[in-house]
């Protein structure tokens, strides 16, 4: 069979269409292609296998087509398919300018772009959750190490942006390690939604050659064929579904990476993060600016307009948005490739950050964040309502600052004063027990309650965290060894039916 090197596509004028597409409007370009190439690229190849094996194409058809994309494969898979041109259907451009129409031709059958381009999608969006799972599964690790460090370093906590109480860093950064076990979990179940193999759908009522679709659905590693052909190719809230895991996780982080660059300013001066993740100024020499914050915060941002965007993307009656889908997919892809890389540097981030450890101690107490527990010295030791005692703990707290005292000076003859101005009979409070109600330190200590920020509770935390993240990374381990093993099938199967 001569080949057709002049072979230009289905599309091509002076079949159904007499005039070739505007340029901005030719969505069949292998430029659009991107790092989905490759899953195409697999579905070629397991495609062209399941025809041979099932006798839907003669034989040595079959093994030609394999050749042929083993030669691609030397000649590589992406510069191979951007000389062939054809987009998702460069494969067959590639088999028909060099074997001729009469084996690349034959491709095709039984498929559809919908099922083709479906398929690229969802091993895209599974190789970017597993990226992303691999580089929480880190993040966690560090985040509970540094936890371990940092059990008794004691710091403010805030609430409407002021001073709450004191708790610790550790008790912050076990709290985001609990935040992003979720976002694990969340991406965990929207992968057992995605590996789902929507190949033999083709545009929506399968096809009348007689596909195996579990052979291919095995082949690229999904766990099973969808069970529907119309779902699987126009039923497309799996998008919506992912936005918004993605925006989930990207807001996650950006909260992280909020506190972190508030904390890192002169004001704060809590932390300060690593060189290389920031940048200067052109004119300002001093200037140090966490430019990796400040990325991770814009990527959150983005993440909101990609929700709104896929949602109005998906919006029609059953098989009307198709065309729009595609930038859907390209800022999905787009997007979870990004999140990939920004947890990537979150961990080294996190584990290089400087800790101002004496900084935050000053601050915990240094504005009056410690007197909820003198509040509960009143009760305890003097018998007095709670809310009594938070009132006159109120007017303490009110005379001393108008008096210019700071925490560290006040005594307890000053709370006597200010139930007195209550009309309240002198708590007469021991000085010892108003200094240990004082001190952000202690009051730290004696919060051993379950999922409390006291040494000993930290340490019970991260133990429990620490099981949950080894079973999170076996899980996101397994993802791996799937995808590996179902490459690994493919190459034999392929080399097994060519050695025949």
């Amino acid at each position: 069979m001569s080949k057709t090197t002049d072979y230009r596509g289905f599309r091509t004028a002076g079949a159904r269409l007499t005039e070739e597409p505007l340029a901005h409007l030719d969505f069949h370009r292998s430029s659009l292609l991107g790092e989905s190439v490759h899953a195409i690229h697999a579905f070629d190849k397991a495609h062209a296998l399941m025809l041979s094996e099932e006798g839907i194409v003669p034989r040595a058809t079959g093994v030609a087509m394999l050749k042929a994309f083993r030669q691609m494969e030397g000649e590589g898979v992406e510069k191979a398919r951007a000389e062939a041109d054809g987009g998702m259907h460069s494969g067959e451009h590639y088999l028909t300018k060099t074997l001729g129409e009469d084996i690349g031709g034959r491709l095709h059958l039984g498929r559809s772009s919908g099922d083709l381009i479906e398929v690229a999608r969802r091993i895209t969006f599974r190789a970017h959750v597993q990226r992303m799972l691999a580089a929480l599964t880190v993040l966690r690790g560090t985040l509970l190490a540094l936890a371990r460090e940092h059990r008794q370093t004691v710091m403010p906590g805030y609430t409407h942006g002021q001073h709450a109480q004191p708790t610790t860093f550790a008790h912050w950064l076990t709290m985001f390690e609990e935040v992003f076990a979720r976002d694990t979990q969340r991406l965990l179940s929207f992968y057992g939604r995605v590996n789902r193999s929507p190949a033999g759908a083709a545009i929506m009522t399968g096809s009348d050659f007689p596909l195996n679709r579990q052979r291919i659905s095995d082949l690229l590693g999904f766990d099973a064929p969808l069970s529907h052909t119309m779902d699987a190719i126009l039923s497309h809230d799996l998008e919506m579904d992912y936005a918004g895991v993605l925006a989930v996780l990207a807001q996650n982080i950006g909260r992280l990476a909020d506190d972190l660059f508030l904390w890192s300013t002169i004001e704060f001066a809590m932390v300060e993060l690593p060189d290389r993740y920031c940048g200067t100024s052109s004119i300002m020499p001093q200037k140090k600016n966490p430019d990796g914050l400040e990325d991770i915060k814009g990527v959150a941002a983005q993440s909101l307009g990609i929700v709104a965007t896929v949602m109005m993307a998906e919006k029609g009656p059953t098989g009307f948005p198709i065309m729009e889908r595609r930038n859907s997919q390209a800022i999905l892809w787009d997007l979870g490739r990004g999140l990939g890389v920004r947890l990537e540097t979150l961990g080294p981030l996190m584990r290089d950050l400087k800790v101002r450890v004496e900084r935050m101690r000053a601050l915990a107490g240094a504005n009056w964040a410690q007197v909820t527990d003198l509040a509960s010295a009143l009760v305890r030791e003097r018998a007095i309502d709670w809310r009594t005692s938070h009132q006159i703990v109120s007017v303490f707290v009110r005379q001393n600052i108008e008096a210019g005292i700071t925490p560290d000076k006040a005594t307890s003859a000053s709370l006597d004063k200010a139930a007195e101005t209550l009309g309240i009979d002198a708590p007469g409070l021991p000085d010892a027990v108003f200094a240990d109600a004082m001190d952000p330190a202690a009051f730290v200590r004696r919060r051993g309650i379950y999922g409390g920020p006291a040494p000993e509770a930290i340490l019970r935390e991260i133990g429990a965290a620490e099981a949950r993240l080894e079973a999170d990374a076996k899980a996101v381990s397994a993802l791996g060894e799937q995808s590996d093993k179902a490459h690994e099938a493919l190459e034999e199967a392929i080399s097994a039916h060519l050695a025949g």
